[in-house]
């Protein structure tokens, strides 16, 4: 699952490793790469799980791009950056929901073995991240924060993997628009907090602005 606030992923002034910053650009390719996949895999099989955890992983490309973005940039900028994130998080999760209400409606049933084959994919990507990762998981509050994320979301993979064995096992869909709802939920839960975070952020920026400019 999307963990991050804007605090930890957004804040870039102690991530200066060269080596850390060269894992996160791995990274942040895999994770892009991997929502393009899942978004085109969850069309065309019609699942709403896979879709949901093709939101997880542009919520997690995210986070990497803005931790290289703002690299050394201002509070505000890290700040509106992490609005940003949160605003497409938010749009994104409402879309997943929106397809599960009409998957309902239709009595659709995605195709199990698509979602089986992408969501072991998700599961292989998430791993690798992982691993990349696990050399910096003692290291500062954004660098613990993007493994925690990446381990969460290993966890999302196998939630998919379970849905498409109930797909399979059921015949139904059902499985499959649980999975999802509560995905999106939880990322609509996450983006509501990054906004309200970076929301304070920006303010805070503004009052340090104004009182440099009566200095």
């Amino acid at each position: 699952m999307a963990c991050c606030s804007s605090e930890t992923c957004a804040s870039s002034s102690n991530n200066g490793s060269p080596r850390f910053r060269r894992v996160l650009w791995i990274v942040l390719a895999i994770n892009a790469g991997m929502f393009i996949a899942e978004i085109v895999a969850g069309l065309v099989a019609g699942s709403a799980a896979l879709q949901a955890d093709a939101l997880d992983f542009f919520a997690d490309a995210a986070n990497y791009a803005i931790s290289l973005a703002v690299f050394g940039s201002s509070l505000r900028w890290r700040a509106g950056a992490a609005w940003v994130k949160g605003a497409s998080m938010w749009i994104f999760g409402l879309w997943v929901l929106a397809t599960v209400v009409w998957h309902l409606a239709n009595g659709s049933v995605p195709h199990a073995a698509t979602m089986g084959i992408i969501g072991t994919l998700a599961l292989v990507m998430n791993v690798a991240c992982l691993f990349l990762l696990t050399a910096f998981r003692e290291g500062d509050a954004n660098m613990r924060s993007v493994w925690i994320c990446s381990r969460n979301d290993v966890v999302a993979n196998v939630a998919v993997l379970l849905a498409a064995l109930g797909v399979f096992g059921t015949g139904t869909g059902w499985p499959d628009f649980v999975v999802a709802s509560l995905m999106a939920v939880l990322a609509i839960h996450g983006a509501a907090t990054i906004l309200r975070d970076a929301s304070r952020e920006w303010r805070e920026a503004g009052r340090v602005h104004g009182v440099h400019m009566l200095r």
